[in-house]
């Protein structure tokens, strides 16, 4: 299992653009560019873990300003 941790920045606050992303992806002409948004800020997080969280497959919990989530290898 894998843990990853996706920290905000001063200029952006991670958690808000996860729920965004979250909202946009349930549709599938969105699903592309929401992940190339995701998975720019995040390049260190394979696409696979990031589908899992945007698809609502794992849940994921808000710590501070960090949002972590958990996927298996």
């Amino acid at each position: 299992m894998a843990t990853y941790r996706l920290g905000s920045s001063s200029a952006v606050y991670t958690p808000g653009v996860i729920a965004w992303a979250i909202n946009g992806y349930q549709f599938d002409r969105d699903r592309a560019p929401l992940m190339a948004v995701v998975s720019g800020m995040f390049p260190q997080v394979p696409v696979e873990a990031i589908d899992r969280l945007l698809s609502k497959a794992v849940p994921y919990t808000v710590e501070n300003e960090t949002l972590v989530f958990t996927v298996e290898d």
